[in-house]
């Protein structure tokens, strides 16, 4: 009998953790949003007791982790295009909305009171501008006092979603930019140096003096750094908030049998942030068990998490185009 309660008692214990083992997804990818998926899980296990392991390490990383299917998803803020994910069999839909910031570490400027243009912006990027007294940016910022030191660039040195956000934004407004440097998850990068992670950005620009640097806004309101003002399309200075950013994001136009691909940099209206961008995430089309996990997660973060979202200035998805990817998990069998 002690035998046989013995093997029982071991028997349970082996089913437990075969359990628990199956109650946790594993994902990879963008940094950019990291914070919002972060305080999704913690809620979610909570509720459920699943756990999400989620590796913050660039939408370069968690591309190629989920093309090698090392993970249950991947997440870019990159989107993916079509006929890419037509050839590495994946699925992509939109999970969250947030902003680009630049950030600045100038002595005695507060959040929103350097303002930049797009062509300024560009130009200090590609280290034509070099200078925080240089008489372009002084033309800018009338009666603001602007150090003579010089400026240090700091940028992603890993494959980055939120350099392909900010990379795509420079090239939709500089020509030179284009043309010089282009778009992408990694770009050779005319000047500064390079952190890895957003993490990794925002502790450089704390760091350094006379540094600028681009972040996820949750990035630069965690660690208090000073955002740019930045004028938008329409002409208008604008800072980074929610509402900028949910202004940027109202008149796109998504497209399931696409992938939901969509760029949502240098939007129209007064009030729109000029860099803003989605954050995907992908999925093994021939994986429909763990696909199920994956969209049952995403799918309580639609239902429950918008309040969390919205505390950490991110935009939460409409409703309409959360209801166009319901549909299109049905579709696909894993819904």
């Amino acid at each position: 009998m002690k035998l046989k309660n013995i093997f029982l008692s071991l028997l349970f214990i082996a089913i437990s953790l075969t359990l628990v083992a199956g109650d946790t997804i594993n994902g990879a990818g963008a940094t950019f949003p990291y914070p919002v998926y972060s305080a999704w899980a913690f809620n979610y296990h909570g509720e459920t007791g699943v756990k999400l392991n989620y590796q913050s390490i660039g939408s370069g990383g968690g591309v190629r982790q989920i093309k090698n299917r090392t993970v249950d998803f991947g997440a870019s803020d990159a989107p993916v295009k079509p006929a890419d994910l037509k050839a590495a069999n994946l699925l992509q839909f939109p999970a969250i909305i947030g902003g680009v910031v630049p950030v600045v570490n100038v002595e005695g400027l507060t959040g929103g009171q350097l303002k930049l243009t797009p062509d300024a912006l560009a130009k200090i990027f590609l280290g034509e501008i070099s200078t925080w007294n240089d008489p372009r940016l002084l033309a800018i910022n009338k009666g603001l006092h602007l150090p003579e030191g010089n400026i240090t660039v700091v940028h992603r040195s890993d494959g980055s979603g939120t350099t392909a956000i900010y990379t795509t934004y420079l090239s939709t407004v500089s020509r030179d930019w284009e043309k010089k440097v282009g778009k992408g998850k990694s770009v050779n990068w005319p000047a500064g140096i390079g952190g890895k992670g957003n993490e990794g950005v925002a502790n450089y620009v704390k760091r350094v003096k006379n540094a600028i640097g681009y972040v996820e806004f949750a990035y630069a309101k965690q660690n208090n750094l000073t955002y740019v003002k930045l004028q938008n399309k329409n002409g208008q200075f604008v800072d980074p908030s929610f509402e900028a950013f949910k202004d940027a994001a109202a008149g796109a136009k998504w497209n399931p049998d696409e992938g939901y691909y969509l760029w949502l940099v240098d939007a129209p209206g007064d009030g729109s942030w000029p860099i803003a961008g989605a954050s995907f995430i992908l999925l093994g089309i021939e994986k429909p068990a763990a696909n199920k996990k994956v969209v049952k997660f995403y799918d309580w973060a639609f239902n429950n998490g918008d309040a969390t979202a919205e505390k950490l200035i991110y935009v939460p998805l409409p409703k309409s185009l959360k209801d166009s990817i319901r549909s299109y998990w049905k579709r696909n069998g894993i819904y």
